[in-house]
């Protein structure tokens, strides 16, 4: 008897180990990056050199199993692996698994995605949602200023993936490049490194589709723009360590892109690659540069879409002339093009996506016979919050949607066809709703 319990507790013992072996290979991820109807990323960081792929299966089928390209991680790439599901089909979930030097990595928690439904000429869009936020800071005490770490309240991930969204936008200062960070290669990688192993944020990233955009501390030193000389090395690393469907639009450089999900479109800004100086004295400055914008005006007036939502870094509709918003340091020309060109081509249902100010509200813009623009600020999720911001003068701002506290967006899209609506909520790190507001199809 005492044998057998013996072999039982080395049997479990051996498993054990080779379990947290396995682990240790592991850095970061899964991530889900874009998902598609036929294609979907997947994202994984390892410790060290290692042959990785994933293998997927029709959740809660017995049936067929499906692999991925297998990728061998490497340093010069951060050690980071980007895998596409491409034997999928529409309006399907699949639950996966990650094998690293052919082995299985046990994962305590569920490691699941779906693809976009096809559902155009077929019946009303799909119901789905959205989470978002923006300025994700992780402490690291020997690179932080000294004192009161600047950082907190990671179980605010742990909400976010019981929210259960399909897919999350990231509005920049996604990590805050430090001191010792933005000069090197090593320093960069080492940043998002860091950032993106937190243990709280695994199981969100595991399940729910992940796209992103820049701003200063992902680009660079506080306040940076387009004369940043490592530019193209934080680019680089922004490429490793996220799946947007692509980076870059035509001979576009910088992070610009665009995705569609159900009845809506999302156009994902670089604010910082051909931005001007805050500090220059010039007139008729660009955040986005003639490119950009033009691409930006194409895209608008071409959307089919219900929803046409403008992801950016900076504040767009926000009067308070405060940070770095289109209504300060001399931007305001070009803010009032993009409403100009709006109104006169009538295009309904633009919202904007904003962070960086550390605390969060609602602006809207209305005016007599042209279309209602908004603006939906959603910030910080774990950095410091900006207890004064209630006290800026946004005269566009919707009082009662001001939260000066850790939060993110969550967003809900219902409703038929030609009657859709947008419920927008926000929870602060606690999972207590701050506010609902309900925005309708114009």
């Amino acid at each position: 008897m005492k044998n057998i319990i013996l072999t039982i507790v080395l049997v479990i013992s051996s498993c054990y180990n080779w379990a947290i072996a396995q682990e240790s290979i592991l850095k970061s991820g899964p991530m889900i990056g874009y998902a598609d109807m036929q294609e979907v990323m997947i994202w994984v960081q390892t410790n060290k050199s290692a042959e990785v792929r994933v293998e997927y299966s029709i959740s809660g089928s017995r049936g067929r199993k499906f692999k991925t390209n297998t990728v061998y991680t490497k340093k010069e790439e951060a050690f980071t692996a980007r895998l596409i599901a491409d034997s999928v089909v529409p309006g399907t979930k699949y639950t996966y698994d990650v094998y690293m030097n052919n082995e299985l990595i046990v994962l305590p928690y569920r490691t699941e995605f779906q693809t976009q439904m096809i559902w155009k000429y077929r019946g009303n869009p799909p119901e789905f949602r959205l989470l978002t936020g923006s300025c994700a800071y992780i402490n690291q005490p020997e690179h932080d200023r000294p004192g009161k770490p600047y950082g907190g309240n990671y179980e605010i991930f742990e909400s976010m993936r019981a929210k259960e969204a399909d897919l999350m936008v990231w509005l920049g200062d996604n990590i805050y490049l430090r001191e010792p960070d933005w000069n090197t290669k090593t320093g960069i990688f080492a940043r998002y490194t860091h950032s993106r192993s937190v243990k709280e944020l695994q199981p969100l990233l595991a399940s729910t589709a992940n796209y992103a955009i820049r701003d200063d501390h992902d680009f660079g030193p506080n306040d940076s723009d387009r004369g940043f000389y490592n530019k193209n090395l934080s680019l680089e690393a922004f490429k490793l360590f996220f799946a947007n469907p692509t980076v870059g639009a035509g001979d576009m450089e910088g992070s610009v892109t665009s995705f569609q999900w159900g009845d809506a479109d999302f156009f994902l800004l670089d604010n910082r690659t051909y931005r001007d100086p805050d500090n220059l004295m010039a007139e008729n400055k660009t955040m986005l540069g003639e490119k950009q914008l033009q691409w930006l005006f194409d895209n608008l007036v071409t959307s089919q879409a219900t929803f046409k939502f403008v992801a950016v870094g900076g504040q767009f509709l926000s009067t308070s002339g405060k940070f770095e918003s289109y209504y300060s340091n001399g931007y305001q020309s070009e803010r009032q093009a993009i409403i100009d060109f709006i109104y006169k081509q009538n295009i309904k249902n633009v919202i904007f996506l904003t962070g960086d100010v550390h605390f969060t509200e609602i602006s809207v813009l209305k005016a007599e016979g042209k279309p209602t623009i908004w603006d939906l600020t959603f910030s910080p999720i774990t950095a410091g919050p900006n207890t004064q911001g209630e006290s800026w003068n946004n005269t566009l701002r919707i009082p009662e949607t001001v939260v000066t506290e850790r939060n993110y967006g969550m967003i809900d899209f219902k409703g038929i066809s030609k009657e859709r609506r947008l419920e927008v909520k926000c929870f602060n790190s606690s999972d207590e709703q701050k506010w609902e507001y309900i925005i309708n199809q114009e």
